[in-house]
């Protein structure tokens, strides 16, 4: 239709063509990580579930499902006492790094030095570098010829033919590897929620007469233990089932669960119905962990007045 002005009649003006506008609503942009998740994550633990009731096996034939696994499982004081050990190494690399990482991300974020996001980069250097690389340097480092065995025979303390045997393929070459390979992973959390403080309420201890020391511990300290919480879960559970550090550097005596698993799944006689049920009780341990402590991590909610 014709639009009648004062000049005239003039001619209609032609509609703007509609855009096509990505559609960035939740559901659209969930949707490919959620089915990678599932496609990757939650189907092949559903497969090795099966394998741990036998209802998939490597052998041929029938296989109903059975639970004679996990009685297994129950009643081997082999595979729990295991798991046990390796319940304690986590908790004491996670609570050692834990406590070597406070002070270093407490400098970083309250010391005021305008270096520290440069600090932080050096910090975080040794992930240019690979897992494996880095492990392996240690096991050069704690063997016979290592740093620590050549040093006490070149000052004459020891003799080149007594080194200390104690350092490699010893539960305390895997502790140490461990709290190396994850300190500058539990520095990042701490960091950022002591980073997140409020500093004035660090200037309301100091007005009310709060030393440095209880300003700290009443208000420091109690803020920072959803980031502490954070990393000690960090840490535990990858630690739980760690494989790779063992095999390397830890021998008979730093033996693992995680170990156990694969030796289940890749030695000359698999069990993979075994090695299923260790990893399912794995996984159920660790979800049922970080249920619990993601209670604690939640922040609280302050009403306002």
């Amino acid at each position: 239709m014709a639009v009648e002005t004062e000049a005239g009649i003039s001619p209609a003006q032609p509609r703007p063509r509609r855009r096509l506008r990505l559609d960035l609503t939740t559901p659209s942009l969930l949707g490919l990580p959620l089915g990678w998740l599932v496609f990757f994550f939650l189907v092949p633990i559903g497969i090795v579930a099966a394998y741990s009731f036998d209802v998939y096996s490597i052998y041929p034939g029938p296989h109903p499902l059975t639970l004679s696994g996990w009685r297994d499982l129950l009643h081997n004081s082999v595979y729990l006492s295991l798991f046990w050990k390796s319940v304690k190494m986590s908790l004491i690399v996670s609570a050692i790094v834990v406590l070597l990482a406070y002070p270093l991300a407490y400098y970083l974020a309250l010391s005021g030095t305008k270096r520290k996001y440069v600090l932080l980069l050096i910090l975080i250097a040794p992930f240019l570098t690979s897992y494996l690389l880095r492990v392996l340097a240690w096991k050069v480092i704690l063997g016979s010829q290592g740093v620590i065995n050549t040093f006490p025979v070149w000052i004459g303390l020891r003799s080149a033919d007594h080194p200390i045997s104690q350092l490699l393929y010893s539960r305390f070459a895997v502790m140490l590897v461990l709290v190396y390979i994850w300190l500058p992973f539990v520095a990042l959390p701490i960091f950022v929620s002591l980073e997140s403080l409020d500093r004035r309420l660090l200037e309301a201890a100091s007005d009310l007469g709060a030393s440095r020391l209880q300003a700290f511990r009443r208000v420091t300290l109690p803020l920072s233990l959803p980031g502490i919480m954070a990393a000690f879960l960090f840490v535990f559970i990858p630690t739980l089932g760690e494989f790779v550090t063992p095999s390397l550097v830890g021998g008979a005596n730093g033996y693992m669960y995680g170990n156990q698993i694969v030796d289940l799944f890749g030695t000359g006689f698999p069990d993979w119905e075994t090695g299923s049920v260790l990893a399912i009780f794995l996984f159920g341990v660790v979800t049922v962990l970080t249920v619990v402590f993601t209670r604690f991590l939640q922040p609280r909610r302050v009403a306002a007045d």
